[in-house]
């Protein structure tokens, strides 16, 4: 079942009402690539046309705004490869610095410098997660 979202109703209504995308963006004083950007859930309208927007696509607000952000959900995949990459930066800057030191090809500046940067990714790591929790 495909999630409805504010884009995906716009468009329906929209095209129910035969309008094109430059048809709209004319009743509603904005630019046809405006519309283009909200039916691709790239944007959204200012708050205050919103009320003119479901006047001309014949809904309440409330219709309007009733949809899913699928947003969200391709955002999550999203913090989930950054923090993967957040966790690799951490775990390969101890790996360098235990090999190099172990080879002796490491001076004490440089391996401080490596486990600050291992060290902060994980920091900024596990911040992201916290707040995505909450």
């Amino acid at each position: 079942m495909e999630k409805k979202t504010f884009g995906n109703l716009v468009t329906q209504l929209r095209k129910a009402k035969g309008m094109t995308q430059a048809d709209l963006a004319e009743k509603m004083g904005i630019t046809d690539k405006a519309v283009s950007k909200w039916e691709r859930d790239l944007s959204y309208p200012d708050i205050a046309s919103i009320p003119h927007l479901a006047e001309i696509l014949g809904v309440t607000v409330d219709e309007l705004l009733t949809v899913q952000n699928v947003k969200k959900e391709n955002n999550k995949s999203i913090d989930a490869i950054i923090s993967l990459i957040l966790r690799a930066i951490g775990v390969a800057m101890g790996i360098a610095v235990a090999v190099l030191s172990i080879l002796g090809a490491l001076d004490t500046r440089s391996a401080m410098v490596m486990l600050a940067i291992g060290l902060a990714s994980l920091a900024i790591n596990s911040l992201c997660n916290d707040e995505n929790k909450q």
